[in-house]
């Protein structure tokens, strides 16, 4: 008797261990809107990836990089966010200036990889006299949500170009279907800037008509405003293929660098998830490419050096060298300023009080 109720206390104890042992965790990874290039990378980690790393990763959407910084930071479940190179710096040289809000909030946020390079789309209305970014300059300008990453890079490239912000005065912060409306129904909106990956969603769904209301502006790299903007941006591609019913030619534009996000996480549970969901996506990587969004193409298996006061989180950064090098066996399965001492970029992140 003895034996029998101690193999099956044990019995029970091994079912217990392998029940938890397997037990996938709920993780969040917040992206962007739900028409925009991020959710579907999110959502492209959440099918393809996490799965093996025993993760149910929720692919949220949301206003942008800034809320993301943000809701990474401070909203409990949220482990990952898809983050715009120039919103990262900015909070970087923000808190480097005194911001302790800002200093806060980047601090304790690590690069798990870079990713693809997103477009920056600067739409009028098919008549403007405007056919280049660079005569934007005290265009009513709709640069995007309110704590986006649009409405930063909006703000970040126009002072950028021109030496000055966005006049208060001449700028909204009106959702892309909100702005669009405007621009080409009560003309209240010049410009409306849209940041997304190609093929963006947005654009890929305008009817051929579209053509006869609206058109994109061309960069021209060798305006005199440009040698600055390409110190932060990347030139870019804007690919007819992609857009057929709204370009005739391919066109030359501008691009910011995405990342894929974390925080310094220490508990080893979350540690030791992260790591399988980076060693998941290292060996499951030509799947992402064929199977997943198209941007994933242009992604690099690599953790190239990171600007001053970016860091790699190191778990992961172990993870991803040691799958590249062969190593790895698949698996089967500051005191915040006053709003009149606060720049455009500040009050856009929200970091004014």
């Amino acid at each position: 008797m003895k034996k029998i109720v101690l193999s099956a206390l044990l019995a029970a104890a091994m079912l217990c261990h392998m029940s938890t042992a397997g037990a996938a965790v709920d993780y969040k990874i917040v992206t962007a809107s739900e028409r925009g290039t991020y959710i579907k990378i999110g959502r492209d980690l959440s099918q393809l990836i996490a799965p093996l790393a025993d993760i149910n990763l929720d692919a949220v959407p949301s206003a942008g990089s800034a809320e993301n910084v943000r809701r990474l930071r401070y909203e409990p479940g949220v482990k990952l966010a898809l983050v715009q190179s120039d919103v990262y710096q900015s909070y970087i040289d923000i808190a480097a200036g005194g911001n302790a809000a800002a200093s806060s909030l980047i601090r304790p946020l690590r690069v798990i990889m870079p990713l693809y390079n997103e477009e920056i789309y600067f739409i009028v209305r098919a008549d403007s006299e405007r056919n280049f970014i660079h005569e934007i300059k005290n265009a009513r300008i709709n640069a995007g949500e309110a704590g986006s990453g649009t409405a930063l890079t909006s703000a970040t490239l126009y002072r950028l170009m021109f030496g000055e912000p966005m006049p208060d005065a001449s700028v909204s912060f009106l959702s892309n279907e909100e702005a669009l409306a405007k621009l080409v129904t009560d003309k209240t909106v010049d410009v409306v800037a849209v940041v997304a990956g190609q093929p963006a969603k947005l654009l890929v769904d305008m009817k051929p008509e579209s053509r006869q209301l609206i058109k994109l502006l061309k960069f021209d790299p060798k305006h005199p405003s440009s040698e600055a903007a390409l110190k932060t941006y990347f030139p870019a591609n804007v690919r007819v293929s992609n857009y057929p019913n709204l370009l005739t030619a391919d066109l030359p534009g501008l691009a910011v660098k995405a990342f894929l996000v974390t925080y310094d996480f220490q508990l080893k549970d979350t540690e030791t998830h992260l790591r399988q969901l980076a060693r998941s996506l290292c060996q499951n990587f030509s799947m992402l490419q064929e199977k997943g969004h198209p941007k994933w193409r242009e992604v690099a298996l690599a953790l190239p050096e990171l600007g001053r006061g970016w860091f790699y989180y190191a778990p992961t950064a172990r993870e991803i060298r040691a799958c590249i090098a062969g190593e790895l066996k698949p698996r089967t399965l500051v005191k915040a300023r006053s709003a009149k001492q606060c720049s455009q970029q500040e009050r856009i992140l929200g970091l004014c009080q």
